[in-house]
């Protein structure tokens, strides 16, 4: 059985790793030079069952007026007219209500800690070092009022199973030294003791080194223009360099994946949400986190990688635009100056911007299309590809295979909007 996997990021390359394991020939294909460039390469680090939300809440339509009129919130919009956006945008505040928020978000937090199941499977199985950290997340409050207000929103996570400790600054720095050199005041946090963080872009490539070793083929620099279907059935991949054929083909591009799709009549309610992040190189270790977490005011997060520390904040709706500036970095400055002033250099570190593949809803699309037998998807995971990667693609393979996938599908299902 020959099955061809379109994407090249950590969603795409555990979707071949799976597939191998089935017995499946794999061929990965991406446009990119390398697996792992895109929103694998540039996010928080995060794997947080524990920070599961729904963006789609009843608090996310005042946040995006107040964004069209300039002020500085974590969710921003910028002015357009672009129908696909708008088409995006009406499916979004759909889903802005408390009831179908509750539901997204526990959608999301099953496939969550299904999926870090399985990456621990995948890192202990085949010895993968990624520079993770299983001590749990901080969510840091610098209000005390905020943070009981924080610990009973999480109470729909806690009555369903999340294990969540509420810490005031005793507890905080027992958990966390670090934040004892803070410059602000801090009121605590709350700590989810069974998440964790990572490097995705190095567990990417080193997956990768492994299944290439095993036979797995990658073909990089291939830029994957149309499907070629014939009845109901894919029979082709139209690229740039000639077409390429399967018994089985598997759409995991991300944020490029609606276009690429539309090519055989399935669209996908998936857009583009730019995030920021910076990378430091530590210069005192010993006054750097050592768990990763969000700054729940300031919606900055960050994880430890090695002897750098990643850091990322704000969702920009503002189409492919991948550009930045220096003053879209402030926030990520700031905070890290504010709770660690002495851990590195905060005036230097590297910066870049990466497109988070966001469904309306929130839940990834993951199952077979109903156009044809032989196409299946893997994609829409937005800010938390990472943390649901290794788990939809175990659940996807499941379904290539005939399975009964371990985690309830019905709310990944292909879509063109939610009905």
């Amino acid at each position: 059985m020959r099955t061809i996997v379109v994407g090249g990021g950590v969603v795409g390359v555990t979707t071949a790793y799976y597939l191998f394991k089935e017995g499946h020939e794999v061929v990965v294909v991406d446009k990119a030079t390398k697996v792992g460039a895109e929103a694998t390469a540039v996010n928080a680090g995060l794997i947080a069952p524990g920070h599961c939300f729904a963006w789609a809440s009843p608090a996310a339509p005042k946040m995006l007026v107040k964004s069209l009129f300039g002020e500085k919130t974590s969710i921003r919009v910028k002015p357009t007219l672009n129908p696909r956006f708008l088409w995006w945008g009406l499916q979004f505040m759909r889903e802005c209500t408390s009831e179908r928020a509750a539901i997204n978000t526990l959608a999301k937090m099953h496939l969550c800690d299904y999926s870090q199941t399985k990456l621990d499977e995948i890192a202990l199985a085949e010895g993968i070092d990624y520079q993770g950290v299983d001590k749990g997340l901080l969510y840091l409050y610098r209000d005390a009022a905020e943070l009981e207000l924080g610990m009973g929103k999480m109470k729909l996570l806690t009555d369903n199973g999340q294990k969540l400790e509420q810490l005031d600054m005793k507890g905080l720095a027992a958990v966390d030294p670090a934040f004892g050199n803070a410059t602000v005041q801090l009121a605590g946090a709350i700590h989810a003791p069974n998440d964790g963080s990572g490097n995705s872009e190095l567990f990417t490539r080193k997956l990768t080194e492994l299944l290439i070793s095993k036979g797995v083929e990658f073909k990089l620099g291939v830029t994957a223009k149309s499907f070629v279907a014939d009845g109901d059935r894919i029979t082709g991949l139209q690229t740039d360099q000639g077409v390429m054929t399967a018994d089985n083909y598997v759409l995991a591009m991300g944020v490029w994946s609606p276009k690429l799709s539309r090519t055989v009549g399935q669209d996908l309610p998936v857009y583009p949400a730019k995030g920021f992040s910076m990378t430091f190189d530590l210069k005192d270790k010993s006054k750097a986190p050592e768990l990763g977490g969000v700054d729940e005011k300031t919606l900055v997060a960050w994880s430890p990688m090695g002897d750098q520390l990643r850091m990322s904040s704000t969702a920009q709706f503002s189409g492919f635009d991948r550009s930045h500036k220096p003053e879209d970095f402030a926030a990520i400055r700031s905070t890290a100056k504010e709770l660690w002033p002495d851990a590195a250099d905060w005036d230097g570190g590297s910066m870049t911007a990466g497109l988070r593949p966001m469904t309306p809803d929130g839940p990834p699309i993951i199952g077979k299309g109903k156009k044809h037998k032989n196409l299946y998807y893997n994609t829409g995971h937005g800010h938390m590809g990472w943390t649901m990667a290794s788990g939809s693609s175990a659940a996807i393979v499941d379904i290539i295979a005939g399975r009964t996938p371990e985690i309830a599908m019905d709310p990944f299902v292909v879509r063109t909007y939610r009905k």
